[in-house]
This record gives structure tokens, C-alpha cells and sequence, in this order.
């Protein structure tokens, strides 16, 4: 008999591949203290993408609402993830300011800091493990799996048995980021990444339920030695997240398993997300139906969310479908990169552009240049010939074909800004702007308290007047408030 152990994925992925990062504090406020007491090895519980929504779109502090869930989550092994070369957004963070953005997350309760390169840059990889272990973080290197034509299971297996080298390194997390793992390829996948990783390194897996399979590769997770896995309250999980805590439950100890869950946490959990989800407007999680393209767009569950959200703010929802037949051609011309942040949505934008204009790369983002130019990284496969001539042959990316990534030390970057910013406030004016800093700042405090949620309020007045035709008015009484409405003469 094993104890498998669970890493709670509901307040980052799953609301990332759900709600597409806009989960508020407020939201979780009822579910933190059932969440505390589950039993997770660990919960997984922002990102820096999570920090930007929270900032651009609500106005709410990422700080203060990283404060909030680490208190409710007294206890707990919290976790963040980071890539290697990039904090907020796809451009080049200096080092120096990557590693401030580690140590602050490690002072304000985040210890665990699971992060990934898609290239497979070992060694930047390595200084950011490092970096994180030496502020007194634990780094938990990912093995991103992709199904390409380049990388195979002995790929995998070589880049675990490096990671396992590197100083404070407890466990390795594999992941599968779109969601096109198949348990065929998981029996031999799987078994060959847990040969080469010593035994007292867990390993963990990490699959997207994009095609329903997610649950069945975590079973050859479980036969290959795997011994933790990542899973999401039901609200929460499943389709483009997670497979759900409550059904893994089941199925470990149906396998003759144990696990250290308390399981009736589960409810009040799903209970808290299922009010959530309606009050931001989602659907609940649900089994998606089969849908052979994913194996060939290979979009990830966590970019899902945010671009069908970012293709409907531009109104053009109805391309969604030119898009994703476009996806599949992008991503082998541009050299079959693994389909996770940020490649994905280099892969997902110029099938965007190439859609909209007509014209196949006749517009080209700087990111895919930089990328093109091996700023990002050695690419595994070339980019296709007449692709990289179209790109290459433009008078910007010549430009770029000279870039060096700026290195600026933290010394240099203080003296940008005011004496006495905080190292909070530097981090987010440095990578966002002034504009949008202060406009947070002036918005007040974040919300915490579920009871405020307007969108209640507005149901119940709407559906009051709705039910109430033969009513001229209507009291509500409590000893903290009284409110009256009445019908206009």
C-alpha cells in the first residue's frame, strides 16, 4: 500500500483554466479554512499571470490578496510558479529583479516555487533553482511534456535526471499542459522518468483534463511510482483543468491506496466555488466531450480560458474556429515548441494575426521574432525555411537580431524610483506601470468579504420585483440592518 499525497490546484489552475485568472479574494474567503484542513501536500496558490488580472482588471492589490489566502491557508505548504526568464509578461526580466520577485514571495509565505522552461534552457534553469533555494524557498523543476515530433521519453527522462541533481530539489513535477498525454504514452513515459530520478525524490504529475484522460494517465502515474498528483475541487476542476480531488480520491483508494485527505472538507469547498463561479459569471467545471483536433492545436488547459476570453474583448469570438485550425500549422512551421507559457501563446497569436490579416506572417510580434532569434532559448527542431525567411527578412527583426538582454543590476533599477519603495511596489510599477499602480492604489483596500458580492444583490432585487407583482412593498430585518422598498405610486 502507497500514500499518495495531493497537491490542491483550485485556487490557481483551475480557476486559471476556468475563469482565465479572475478569481478575486472574496471568492475563496468561506473556502480557506476547509481547504487548510483537506490534508494537501501542498496548494498551489498564485502566479505571476494571476498577479497582472488582479492588478489590470479589478484594480485589486495581488499583494494584499496573496496576504489573504496565506493566512487563511495557515499551515500549508504554499506554491507559486515562475519561468525562467520572465516574471509578468513575455518579455526578458533581468535576473536581478527575478530573484527579488522570488525572495518576496518567500517572505510573504510562498516556499514552494515550482518553475519551467519549455526550451529546456538547463542552465538558466539551474540559477533559478538555485536563486530560490538560497533564499530558503523549496524549487520544484517541471518536466513539461509536449507531444512533438522531437521530444521522446528518453528526452524526458535525461532532463528529470538533471533537475534531481540540483541543490534543494525534493520533488519533480511533470506536467501536461494541454492535456494531449494519453495513458499508452504514459505507461512507457512515465515508468522511464521515475527509473532515471532517485527514490527519495517524489515525483508528481500534472495533466490537464482537456480530453478526458487526465484520471487515467494519473493511474500509470500511480503504477510508475508517481506519488503525488494535482487536482481541483469539483467546481473547479476538470474540462480544460484538473481531474477533481473528489474522484482521485476515490480512485486511489479503490487502486488498494491511502491518501491523507479529510474528505468532508470537499463539500463546503465545492459548495463555496459553486456560489464563486456564479457570482463571477462562470459555468461550473465539467467533463468535455472528445474532440480529436486537441491532439493537433494542442492548446493548453490554462491558456483556454484567457484566450476564448481575449478573442471575445477584440469581438472576434466567431474566429475562434479559423483560430484553432490555424494552431496546428503555426505550431510545426515554428518548430514543434512544447505548448505551454509562453510558446502557446506565441503559437496561439500569430494564428490570431495570420487569421485576421489574411496574410500568413505578413505580421510577426516581437516575441516571436526574439523567440525565432533564440532569445528564449535553444530551439529543439528548426523553424521551417521559407518561414523564418518571411520573418527574418523584415527590417524589425533585423533590429532584433542584435539584442543582448539587459542586465541591469537592483542597485541601478532603485534609483528609478521614489527612496523608501517598497520592494512590492518596485516589483509592480518595474513590470506593469505607474499609471496602473496607482490607479490600485486609489481604489482602496481589496475585498474580502463574500457577503458584499453586488451581483447577490442584484439577483434578489431582480428577482423580487419579478415574483412580487401583487406587492405594494417589502421589509428586510435584521438587527444590523433594515431595508424597505416600495412601489412608486
Amino acid at each position: 500500500m502507497t500514500t499518495i499525497e495531493f497537491v490542491d490546484q483550485t485556487l490557481r489552475d483551475g480557476q486559471q483554466s476556468l475563469w482565465g485568472m479572475q478569481m478575486r479574494a472574496y471568492q475563496a474567503a468561506d473556502a480557506l479554512p476547509h481547504l487548510a484542513r483537506t490534508g494537501f501536500r501542498t496548494v498551489d496558490l498564485t502566479g505571476a499571470g494571476m498577479f497582472t488580472v488582479l492588478l489590470r482588471h479589478f484594480r485589486d492589490d495581488p499583494w494584499a490578496s496573496t496576504d489573504f489566502l496565506v493566512k487563511g491557508l495557515g499551515g500549508n505548504e504554499l506554491r507559486s510558479g515562475l519561468r525562467t526568464i520572465s516574471v509578468i509578461g513575455f518579455a526578458h526580466t533581468p535576473e536581478s529583479i527575478i530573484d527579488l520577485w522570488i525572495a518576496t514571495l518567500v517572505k510573504h509565505g510562498v516556499t514552494s516555487l515550482w518553475m519551467y522552461d519549455c526550451l529546456y534552457d538547463m542552465p538558466t534553469m539551474e540559477r533559478l533553482a538555485r536563486a530560490f533555494h538560497d533564499v530558503g524557498g523549496k524549487p520544484v523543476p517541471a518536466v513539461m511534456y509536449g507531444l512533438t515530433g522531437v521530444h521522446d521519453d528518453a528526452f524526458f527522462a535525461d532532463r528529470a535526471r538533471i533537475m534531481a541533481t540540483w541543490p534543494g530539489v525534493e520533488s519533480i513535477y511533470l506536467e501536461d499542459a494541454a492535456g494531449v498525454l494519453t495513458p499508452e504514452r504514459a505507461a512507457t513515459l512515465l515508468p522511464a522518468v521515475r527509473a532515471a530520478v532517485p527514490l527519495h525524490i517524489a515525483l508528481e504529475l500534472h495533466c490537464h483534463n482537456t480530453t478526458g484522460l487526465a484520471q487515467h494517465n494519473y493511474i500509470e502515474g500511480i503504477k510508475a511510482g508517481f506519488t503525488v498528483f494535482h487536482t481541483a475541487s469539483r467546481p473547479m476542476a476538470n474540462g480544460p483543468s484538473l481531474p477533481s480531488t473528489e474522484g482521485m480520491a476515490v480512485i486511489v483508494e479503490a487502486m488498494g491506496h491511502e491518501h491523507r485527505l479529510d474528505v468532508t472538507q470537499f463539500e463546503p469547498v465545492a459548495e463555496n466555488f459553486l456560489w464563486a463561479a456564479e457570482d463571477a459569471g462562470y459555468a461550473p467545471g465539467q467533463m468535455a466531450e472528445y474532440d480529436p483536433r486537441m491532439y493537433d492545436h494542442q492548446l493548453p488547459g490554462g491558456m483556454t480560458g484567457t484566450f476564448k476570453a481575449q478573442l471575445a474583448q477584440h469581438d472576434m469570438a466567431d474566429r475562434w474556429e479559423a483560430v484553432l485550425s490555424e494552431l496546428p500549422r503555426v505550431r510545426e512551421e515554428l518548430g514543434h515548441p512544447i505548448m505551454a507559457t509562453p510558446f502557446s501563446q506565441f503559437v496561439g497569436t500569430q494564428a490570431v494575426l495570420n487569421v485576421i490579416t489574411g496574410q500568413r506572417y505578413s505580421l510577426v510580434p516581437d516575441e516571436v521574432l526574439h523567440y525565432a532569434l533564440g532569445h528564449y532559448g535553444p530551439l529543439q527542431r528548426p523553424i521551417e525555411a521559407d518561414v523564418m525567411d518571411k520573418m527574418l527578412g523584415t527590417p524589425r527583426a533585423k533590429e532584433l537580431a542584435a539584442w543582448i538582454r539587459p542586465q541591469p543590476s537592483l542597485e541601478e533599477i532603485r534609483k528609478r524610483f521614489p527612496r523608501g519603495t517598497s520592494d512590492e511596489d518596485l516589483l509592480l510599477r518595474f513590470m506593469t506601470s505607474n499609471e496602473e499602480v496607482d490607479a490600485m492604489k486609489a481604489a482602496g483596500p481589496i475585498r474580502t468579504d463574500p457577503r458584499r458580492s453586488t451581483n447577490h444583490i442584484v439577483r434578489f432585487v431582480q428577482e423580487l420585483v419579478a415574483e412580487s407583482r401583487g406587492l405594494t412593498s417589502m421589509s428586510v430585518t435584521t438587527d444590523a440592518l433594515s431595508v424597505r422598498l416600495a412601489r412608486r405610486p
